[in-house]
């Protein structure tokens, strides 16, 4: 390859991640990526449900969910899963859909792998507003703006907000959102200042 080929601006390749692999005292080869040093893993068989913990040093520990604390232990995981759907959102109506989308693909889920599917980016941020300036602008129901939304990429998305039809309704309406979401009377203080009859 040349060097005029190799420096075209192209983005340099971030090297893979390293996994080391690590006998368990159980008799498991386990990998470990980078520097993780600890592996949980939920186990649901005729056992009941258990959780294992694999460390980098070999040693591996499985737990029993107790009934003791079962329910608890199941409310603290489906309320972590949910929260976590929200990391990096700002907007409340955003988080709002985040919970709504992910409610819905777990009421789907036939087994374990829908719990466990890897959150991407959901691609949520700044949708509530563009959802409710479509359901506005067309009078459709809020069902079907969100499956027309959830088919569309977050460019497609940006241009929709962006478009001359749709603009001036999501400009309204964040205009809205920030006039409820402010605390301080303003034309009081300035009354108050003598700056307003």
């Amino acid at each position: 390859m040349s060097e005029a080929t190799q420096d075209s601006g192209s983005a340099p390749t971030k090297p893979k991640t390293e996994v080391t692999l690590i006998k368990m005292t159980d008799g498991r080869e386990v990998g470990f990526a980078g520097k993780r040093k600890m592996l949980k893993e939920v186990l649901v068989d005729e056992k009941g449900v258990r959780v294992r913990f694999d460390f980098r040093s070999g040693e591996t520990r499985t737990f029993p969910v107790r009934d003791a604390y079962f329910y608890q232990a199941a409310g603290h995981g489906i309320s972590q899963k949910y929260g976590d759907e929200c990391a990096g959102l700002e907007d409340v109506d955003d988080m709002v859909l985040a919970v709504d989308k992910l409610d819905a693909h777990l009421a789907k889920a036939t087994d374990a792998a829908g719990w466990n599917r890897q959150r991407e980016g959901t691609g949520l941020g700044g949708t509530s507003v563009l959802l409710r300036a479509l359901m506005e602008l067309s009078g459709k129901a809020v069902e079907e703006v969100e499956a027309f939304l959830s088919a569309k990429s977050q460019a497609e998305k940006l241009a929709l907000r962006n478009s001359a039809k749709v603009k001036p309704i999501v400009e309204r309406i964040e205009q809205e959102k920030a006039s409820k979401a402010a605390k301080v009377d303003t034309d009081a203080l300035l009354r108050e200042g003598g700056f307003l009859s």
